[in-house]
């Protein structure tokens, strides 16, 4: 993506718009290359079930990652009270040397993994009380997500259909009611199958992408991560050229019209 065109989350410039989770895949090693094949700048990790130093003696995702490179974002995957959330990110503050770049995710549900609004709230609002740039998962509620910006969060991700479905985009309509009526950056969270997933994501005017299953799942997660890569970049790139106006039952033809040599007569009419 162009320097040109930078996302802008909490006062801080990157020139991709692709963000990628670290979970899933078979070791560090892989981690490393479907990271660096993404062309990422930011790098999501679960506090809970990824160690980042907490854990002594186990092998350290930022020794594969290094924070001088990647810019960290903790996450709260696996919280399901805003109690919960809140001490996860205080303890991921620490072990980040004071890192303020937050994703906040408060689950409701074990199975299908949607969020628990009200708790949600909750914590966003005591994170950004306490000095942390949030960036929050979400369901596609678009009056949820004003609350969300009027708590004063960095950026809303709602979901485009359930963690690691890979289902794509379920309702495009409330992406859009969403990225219209809000000024802090939309980025689709969740459900993203493929690269033609994120190209339209990208195409209704999200900022930007998190993903993990549907690199890290892919057969090939590192071609896999490539592909999005040019996805994202791709529709971007469509939503800020403009997509060709839809014309329902009205064709338009692609050459000049003007000029064209008279048609020729066919042999039935010459013959009468």
């Amino acid at each position: 993506m162009s320097s040109a065109d930078p996302l802008i989350i909490a006062n801080r410039s990157f020139d991709s718009r692709l963000l990628v989770g670290t979970g899933k895949y078979k070791d560090f090693d892989q981690t490393r290359e479907a990271i660096e094949t993404s062309g990422t700048q930011i790098v999501t990790v679960a506090i809970r079930r990824t160690n980042i130093g907490q854990n002594a003696g186990e092998p350290n995702l930022l020794d594969y990652l290094p924070p001088a490179r990647y810019t960290i974002l903790p996450n709260t995957a696996g919280c399901y009270t805003a109690t919960d959330a809140v001490r996860t990110l205080r303890l991921a503050r620490e072990l980040l040397d004071g890192h303020n770049l937050v994703k906040l995710e408060v689950l409701g549900d074990a199975g299908n993994l949607f969020p628990n609004m009200p708790e949600t709230l909750d914590a966003a609002r005591t994170l950004v009380k306490d000095g942390f740039d949030v960036m929050v998962y979400c369901s596609d509620d678009p009056i949820q997500c004003r609350m969300l910006e009027d708590i004063g969060v960095a950026a809303v991700m709602p979901l485009a259909s359930l963690i690691g479905s890979g289902m794509g985009i379920i309702n495009p309509w409330n992406l859009r009611l969403i990225i219209d009526q809000l000024k802090v950056p939309v980025l689709v969270d969740a459900g993203v199958g493929t690269a033609s997933d994120a190209a339209i994501a990208m195409e209704l005017g999200c900022d930007a992408i998190l993903m993990n299953t549907a690199i890290a799942g892919a057969r090939d997660p590192i071609r896999m991560a490539h592909a999005m890569r040019l996805g994202v970049e791709a529709g971007r790139e469509a939503f800020l050229a403009g997509r060709v106006r839809r014309k329902y039952y009205d064709a338009d033809p692609s050459s000049p019209t003007e000029g064209l040599l008279p048609a020729s007569h066919s042999t039935a009419s010459q013959a009468t």
